[in-house]
């Protein structure tokens, strides 16, 4: 805001929300105060109205660590106990992570209000505080969680097998059957079999009712709600059946002591086995956070001295030696080596550094030793940006998750009103012993529908997708654009920096008559050095890398439109476009068939004339990538069209896209009219990914239904765009955009099954099959299905690091010394 009138416009905005009742706007503070009606605080709904005048509310972005959710239910439920915190705008929880990402109203929320609600859920919370020490504490959290699955697991197996082996074994062996009858005896057995059974119910077992009974209290009952339910219903069963068997109707006295048991010891076994597949899933942030180094060599008043990587300061002068990681970004002042980027980049190939180039942390040192001044330390390096990006991407939710969502929040009640269905449909229709039918269907119904595997379906398809992205050098700033990069159809490329190099080099050079190459680029460059026009920096570096240094010059004089000549060492030098020979009076018809070659290769020519005589035709362009036409042609493969938008005039532009099979070109754009050309392919019925490097492509990536942002160009255009390729490599397009499909047919496939898991098995174990097949489902083959279907999900998902890109970016056979 910035005058009365902005405070007026805001002020109406923000009355106009349902239930404010007052506002006042403070121009000084930059501060609204509102006044609701009603209990009920409509914050959200207060920011949208004063974004939409035009005035977006400061926003922050809080996260915690959430610990004890086990399904969609947990994750629902946490996500609505932050929603209905006031001044939380919206709250998205990630059960592969653990974590919860909540964006609120600047300064009207505490992380400690947060936790609180949390804990109202149920579930234990923590701020998340910075990048390497949560990896530690999340590290360390994993490890105690599996540790205490796996002790849990063992006490479980321990006091479960000697049940499990008696009672089946005397099922399926009559003369073991025969042999415990006459020396133990069947009520001895149900003795040994309840204290077996209670140590794995209220021992390994006691976590399900911490956390499933306040859950079914408050409302909304989870999977732990559900395990508690089934083994609690068997074990329960069987204690009145051991202890007041008269209570129970003829034919019905029977003990589910293993199924109890066992039901407690394979759901263990399928969280022990998730603990450990969940770690593995975010292994891509683990990876990116070994590659900082621990230490830094800097000079300091003269001395050289060794310090941790986190007291290293802006400006500090860093030594590196060969080998060693580079510690924090920075700017090389002395010396020179070659640098392998590909951890940051996914370049191959060691780049060569020396004075003036910029270095990055986390990359290694390979030959030489160097020293830079420290740029960006700290949160601000590059990588602390990358590992960032990497754990938003991974934490946000993609728009498929919003049916799951939907479901989720109807499931876990649905499947208790189904086993409640159930026992009173076999208490009423089924033969005898009904109750024992009804007990062990309705356990049935509850074990199987656990809904961890609907939890987990899509995000940790998301943890894989984007972690194998980064590997790549490709990073989701945003996850939904996993899901949006691939429906694009359309593949908008900016040229300059993109298509191409992004700076003019000499391309071709033609003398005539008794001229040579060399005499031409040395009396041509000493005129040119004179210019500050691209062209003549391109054919001044052209000499200056063959050896040779341009010559002093003398009367020079530029005709605009034209040309530029003078006088080198006594000699006339003239260079210019067709028309300044002309006005010479030269031909230069004798280059015709040049010039048409050039013109058919996108260039534009130059003539060169030496002590009046026509000598030369040379062509400056802006070359084209060699990584371009590969990536052209693997979008073609992938059934998209490519198209170019480029400010080049139409032939030009023409030729360019002849030569690279592009579909379509937009030329003669101006840099402002990039969002117009997007807006148009848009128009045209295409979901369009639009790909540039430079500021003035910024508003065409946030046009455009996907921005790429090439990693080698500006910062704003990286923040425009939804997907960053950290090099300069064009291959990565198709490669974005095969991981984003893989993803989502990934995602798709753990849904299908997550959701087919349940929508076939819960019939079964409801006993549909008994009327026609006599088939009946055992609670302790529930609990395996609903376990596997979990492992299944995250194995499904970890297929995905095997992801191999449509094009494999491979080390180049020039490689650095």
């Amino acid at each position: 805001m910035s005058c009365a009138s902005c405070v007026g416009r805001v002020e109406k905005a923000i009355l106009g929300v349902p239930g404010v009742d007052g506002v006042s706007v403070n121009l000084a503070t930059q501060r609204a105060q509102v006044t609701f009606a009603t209990d009920e605080a409509d914050i959200a709904g207060v920011v949208q109205a004063v974004a939409t005048a035009g005035y977006p509310a400061i926003t922050d972005t809080l996260e915690l660590s959430v610990k004890g959710m086990s399904c969609a239910s947990c994750v629902g439920r946490v996500e609505r106990k932050l929603a209905g915190v006031p001044g939380v705008l919206d709250a998205n929880v990630n059960l592969a992570t653990s974590t919860a990402t909540v964006h609120v109203v600047a300064d009207t929320v505490t992380a400690d209000a947060l936790i609180k609600a949390i804990e109202k859920a149920g579930f234990d919370a923590e701020a998340v505080g910075d990048t390497q020490d949560r990896s530690d504490r999340e590290r360390e959290a994993r490890d105690q969680e599996i540790g205490e699955l796996k002790r849990a697991v063992t006490v479980a197996a321990v006091f479960t097998l000697p049940i499990f082996v008696l009672d089946m074994g005397s099922h399926f062996i009559p003369m073991m059957h025969h042999w415990l009858d006459m020396t133990v005896g069947q009520q001895n057995l149900f003795y040994l079999f309840f204290v077996l059974a209670s140590i794995v119910q209220f021992g390994p077992g006691l976590r399900f009712y911490k956390k499933g009974w306040p859950a079914l209290m408050r409302g909304g009952p989870d999977m732990n709600s559900l395990v508690m339910l089934g083994t609690s219903a068997a074990w329960g069963y069987s204690v009145v059946a051991t202890f007041l068997p008269q209570v129970l109707p003829a034919g019905t006295v029977n003990v589910y002591f293993e199924a109890s048991a066992v039901i407690v010891t394979l759901i263990l076994v399928g969280r022990y086995f998730e603990a450990i597949a969940k770690g593995r899933t975010s292994e891509a942030i683990k990876a990116l956070m070994k590659l900082q180094a621990k230490t830094a060599r800097v000079v300091r008043d003269g001395q050289e001295m060794e310090i941790g990587i986190d007291e290293v300061l802006q400006g500090d002068m860093v030594l590196v030696r060969p080998g060693e990681k580079i510690p924090v970004d920075g700017q090389v002042t002395d010396g020179s080596s070659f640098v392998d980027e590909s951890m940051v980049t996914g370049e191959p190939v060691p780049v060569r550094k020396e004075a003036g180039a910029e270095v990055v942390g986390g990359t290694i040192n390979k030959v030489g030793s160097f020293t830079f001044r420290a740029t960006n330390v700290g949160a601000d390096t590059l990588l602390a940006q990358i590992v960032r990006m990497v754990e938003q991407a991974q934490g946000s939710k993609l728009p498929i998750q919003a049916l799951v969502d939907k479901v989720t929040n109807y499931f876990v009640p649905a499947v208790i009103a189904a086993a409640l269905a159930t026992i009173a449909v076999w208490l009423i229709f089924g033969p005898a012993p009904a109750l024992t039918f009804a007990l062990v269907n309705g356990v049935a119904v509850l074990i199987i529908a656990c809904p961890c595997a609907m939890g987990l379906a899509t995000p940790t398809s998301i943890m894989v997708g984007t972690g194998k992205a980064a590997k790549m050098g490709v990073l989701f700033r945003k996850g939904e654009a996993l899901q949006s990069l691939r429906d694009a159809t359309v593949i908008a490329l900016d040229k300059t920096g993109t298509l191409t190099k992004g700076r003019p080099e000499l391309t071709d050079l033609v003398v005539a008559g008794d001229f040579t190459e060399a005499e031409v680029l040395q009396l041509v460059a000493s005129v040119e050095r004179q210019s500050e026009h691209p062209i003549a920096e391109a054919i001044v570096n052209a000499t200056k890398a063959r050896g040779m240094e341009p010559d002093t010059v003398q009367h020079f004089e530029a005709d605009p439109g034209y040309g530029v000549a003078a006088l080198v060492n006594d000699r006339r030098v003239e260079v210019g476009a067709d028309r300044y020979m002309r006005k010479l009076g030269l031909d230069v018809e004798v280059f015709a068939k040049a010039a048409h070659r050039l013109a058919d290769e996108g260039k534009s020519p130059l003539y060169a004339a030496i002590d009046g005589r026509l000598a030369a035709i040379i062509a400056v362009a802006d070359p084209i990538k060699e990584s371009t036409p590969a990536a052209i042609r693997a979008l073609h493969a992938e059934g998209l069209q490519v198209a170019m938008i480029t400010g080049d005039n139409r032939r030009t532009a023409e030729a360019i896209a002849r030569r690279l099979g592009i579909d379509k070109v937009v030329a003669e754009v101006l840099p402002d009219g990039k969002v117009d050309a997007v807006k148009r392919l848009q128009a045209e019925g295409g979901v369009v990914a639009f790909v540039g490097d430079g500021i003035n492509d910024a508003p065409a990536l946030a046009q455009a239904d996907v921005g790429i942002a090439i990693g080698t160009g500006t910062d704003i255009a990286m923040e425009s765009a939804e997907v960053v390729l950290m090099s300069g490599d064009l291959r990565n397009v198709p490669n974005a955009i095969a991981l984003s499909r893989a993803t989502i047919r990934n995602i798709k496939q753990n849904l299908f099954w997550a959701f087919a898991y349940n929508t076939l098995l819960i019939p079964v174990a409801a006993g549909v099959l008994f009327p026609a097949f006599g088939i009946l489902l055992s609670p302790v083959f529930a609990a395996v299905a609903m376990a596997a279907s979990s492992i299944c999900v995250l194995t499904n998902a970890l297929r995905l690091k095997g992801f191999r890109p449509p094009i494999v970016i491979e080390a180049e056979e020039a490689t650095a010394p």
